[in-house]
């Protein structure tokens, strides 16, 4: 008997501290997974304590008695609009805040001009009026909800309008102080949206426009990545294949489902306030506008994903031959991708820079074209071997098409954003790089001081440089140069 109860009680131990050390094991897991999820993102925090703040600040309506003896239990009503209205971004806050505060002024002032009007009609009458003018408004306001416009950017101001109406209608029939009871609803409902919408904009601030433009960019960065990493998937080569390289040219299927949250941060950002280098007429549709061409240039990296997977190739030689041509297209439309994602990160026009790519990227069809043309005699005997090489290439062309789109579309979105365009080479790596070609090597200059022995260079050709400064000297500089004058000789 003592070994057996001995037993059990060890047993009863042993699962006791299995279920300790699985609880602990669980607990550590959760709060690694909420450190990760802070650390991808600490706006989210920053909100949590925004929010918390707010909601500390509304609660005063409670706590001072002077304030409380004003508001009574309606104080309430601004809690509740801080937990409804907070949201992460401040074209989210000030949607929400803005169509509650209109909605509920609106439909106050019909609810209680509904409750007069009713009045009139005597004791008998009176719930009748206000059950017809309650179906209709509601029944109104509520179609008014499927209009896409509405749906889209004023759905919730329409909700809280039949909330709002129906409320003050139907509580007027049972009291006398139909205007105290709207009065002290409609404060606290500002007090609280205030509250929340001057936190937002004035305390570590989210805006919308903002990610949606950085997402436009991003979005515009993983097709270059795709397209720099297209030569080594489909050719083949290893050293150019890599773990990094397999996940950049994956990247781009996200595109293709962000559609929905393109939306709903351009329909936010029309809310907010001009900041920085957004205006406050910024161009949200162009976005759109962008965003849609960058997706469509995704959907032919899907179809051309499928033939990089598939196991039917074209012959050797043929693939040998488009290869150069294939390679520097898909190289230099990416590199345009890159400066067009540039240009929109840093808010300077590189147009020239991409128009260079383009172009290039152009000349490359040419060559692909003359290798088709070349393996004519070929691609008669057995077309079908051909198909999967000649389909890739005219894929390709297509998306440099569309690469020529989404800058046409970008430049149109600068020209309407009046976003500066730059030749500055420090906001262009290729820019630089192209400069940098153009300039005189340091051994190569020479200069001639007075007095030197001119004769010993009249033999010899040289070339004379002026060199202007970029601004104009001032008065008193002109003074102090008098007419001093330099000359460089370049042998």
């Amino acid at each position: 008997m003592n070994l057996n109860a001995q037993e059990k009680k060890a047993g009863f131990l042993q699962r006791v501290k299995a279920f300790l050390s699985k609880l602990k094991d669980g607990v550590t897991k959760r709060i690694r997974n909420i450190q990760k999820f802070g650390k991808d993102d600490p706006r989210r925090i920053i909100h949590s304590i925004k929010v918390g703040f707010s909601l500390t600040l509304v609660s005063m309506l409670y706590y001072v008695r002077p304030l409380y003896n004003s508001f009574g239990v309606s104080g309430m009503w601004a809690i509740l609009t801080v937990v409804v209205v907070s949201e992460f971004t401040v074209g989210g806050t000030l949607s929400k805040g803005l169509n509650r505060g209109f909605a509920t002024l609106i439909a106050g002032a019909l609810g209680v001009g509904a409750v007069h009007l009713a009045r009139f009609c005597g004791h008998k009458g009176e719930p009748i009026v206000l059950g017809i003018l309650v179906f209709s408004l509601g029944a109104a306001a509520t179609f008014s909800r499927f209009f896409p416009r509405i749906k889209q950017r004023y759905d919730y101001g329409a909700l809280i309008f039949i909330l709002t109406f129906t409320m003050v209608a139907v509580s007027g029939y049972r009291t006398d102080e139909i205007l105290v009871m709207a009065y002290q609803r409609i404060s606290t409902i500002l007090i609280g949206g205030t509250i929340c919408i001057l936190v937002s904009i004035f305390v570590c601030p989210v805006w919308a426009g903002e990610d949606l433009h950085k997402m436009i960019a991003n979005n515009i960065n993983k097709l270059a990545n795709y397209l720099e990493g297209f030569e080594g998937e489909y050719f083949a080569l290893p050293e150019k294949i890599s773990k990094e390289t397999n996940s950049c040219v994956r990247e781009y299927k996200s595109i293709l489902t962000s559609k929905s949250t393109e939306d709903t941060l351009a329909n936010l950002a029309r809310w907010e306030p001009g900041h920085g280098r957004f205006r406050l007429r910024h161009p949200w549709k162009n976005y759109m506008k962008i965003a849609g061409l960058v997706r469509q240039c995704a959907f032919h990296f899907e179809i051309l994903n499928g033939y990089i997977l598939s196991d039917v190739k074209a012959p050797e030689d043929f693939i040998s031959k488009i290869q150069e041509p294939c390679s520097i297209m898909s190289r230099e439309a990416g590199e345009a991708l890159k400066a067009i994602a540039n240009s929109i990160k840093t808010m300077n026009n590189d147009s020239v820079c991409v128009n260079a790519h383009i172009e290039n990227s152009k000349k490359a069809i040419e060559n692909v074209k003359f290798a088709f043309k070349s393996s004519s005699t070929e691609t008669e005997k057995d077309l079908l071997e051909f198909i999967p090489g000649v389909t890739m290439a005219s894929i390709l062309v297509e998306i440099v098409n569309s690469v020529e789109k989404i800058s046409e579309a970008v430049e149109e979105f600068f020209g309407l954003a009046h976003f500066k365009e730059t030749l500055d080479p420090k906001l262009s790596p290729e820019l630089e790089q192209q400069h940098h070609h153009h300039l005189i090597h340091r051994g190569s200059v020479k200069p001639v001081l007075e007095g030197d022995n001119e004769e010993e260079y009249s033999s010899s050709s040289h070339v004379l440089v002026i060199v202007h400064d970029e601004q104009p000297p001032t008065t008193n500089e002109k003074t102090n140069l008098g007419a001093e004058k330099t000359r460089d000789n370049v042998v």
